[in-house]
């Protein structure tokens, strides 16, 4: 599928929760309608966007926070995105079967209806992101959504450290790569290390989108977290939300510190010119790639 959009106007929300998912949920529904507004075509949420980032410590009665797809939050995204007329990226904590759990990212289309959905594939297990406890990895593959906006590559926070994923996404074509996120820094990080840690988080992802000749929309939350079980002392989220073009170049960066609802415009024809500048696709040697499949390389 290719888009005839040639520019696409995307609204994006960077936000600070709080336990109670109700406040959450209004003060999301306020930045959406304002976005709509201003003309907002696509509007993505960042990841788990109903509450807290659960994951800092092990609890199993977190595992009520989940819910079904469709189910509670589908209901109510999609009858906002159709009386908006958007598209919509949703982040929930899916609940698919007892004992099973997934970081499922979904597309609302703008009947309201669900475009597709995408599990997270890459499940990190750090200090204060024990996400292996509570996530299983993602069984749907790196398969890009169809929409009425073009077909849309959406993937999960420590997803965007993997080019594996987004040159499948780009592949299967993919027009846009999309990465509801949620990433900070742990108390005990050095001043400088947090500097290391956020500069490769956006180098990384820029690097997607000049390998792949593709734009780019990363959507980070916001503001500082308690670790609820006093194991540490928690996470400063750190912002930055950003979008760059197919040749990596910075097109909005959000602040670190502050909540934003940001409406920004992406030329779609770009991704086009810039493949026929940089022909990566048609160089790549497909012939002497099949050890990218092993784990490690033993010479």
């Amino acid at each position: 599928m290719r888009s005839d959009n040639k520019t696409i106007k995307i609204g994006i929300i960077q936000q600070s929760n709080v336990i109670q998912e109700e406040q959450n949920r209004m003060k999301l529904t306020s930045s959406i309608e304002q976005l709509a507004l201003d003309g907002a075509q696509l509007i993505v949420l960042q990841e788990l966007h109903n509450g807290l980032y659960f994951c800092q410590h092990e609890d199993v009665s977190l595992f009520d926070l989940a819910e079904t797809i469709p189910g509670p939050s589908t209901h109510y995204y999609g009858a906002l995105a159709q009386k908006l007329g958007i598209v919509l990226v949703l982040s929930l904590f899916e609940y698919r079967a007892p004992g099973l759990y997934h970081n499922t990212a979904l597309v609302i289309e703008s009947d309201g209806s669900i475009a597709g959905k995408y599990r997270k594939m890459h499940i990190p297990d750090d200090p204060a992101y024990y996400e292996k406890f509570y996530f299983t990895p993602g069984d749907l593959g790196f398969t890009p959504i169809d929409t009425s906006l073009g077909r849309l590559g959406i993937l999960v926070c420590w997803d965007q450290w993997y080019p594996e994923a987004a040159r499948l996404m780009a592949l299967a074509g993919a027009e846009l790569l999309i990465y509801p996120t949620a990433i900070g820094w742990e108390s005990s990080d050095t001043v400088q290390e947090q500097t290391r840690q956020r500069d490769a988080w956006m180098i990384s992802q820029r690097a997607h989108a000049v390998a792949n000749g593709l734009p780019v929309v990363a959507v980070n939350r916001v503001g500082y977290e308690h670790d609820l079980s006093g194991q540490t002392q928690g996470i400063h989220f750190w912002g930055s939300s950003f979008v760059c073009g197919p040749q990596g170049e910075m097109i909005f960066e959000a602040s670190s510190q502050e909540e934003i609802a940001m409406l920004v415009e992406i030329d779609m024809q770009r991704s086009e010119n810039v493949r026929r500048w940089w022909p990566f696709f048609r160089d790549r040697r497909i012939d002497a790639y099949k050890d990218i499949t092993k784990r490690y390389i033993d010479l």
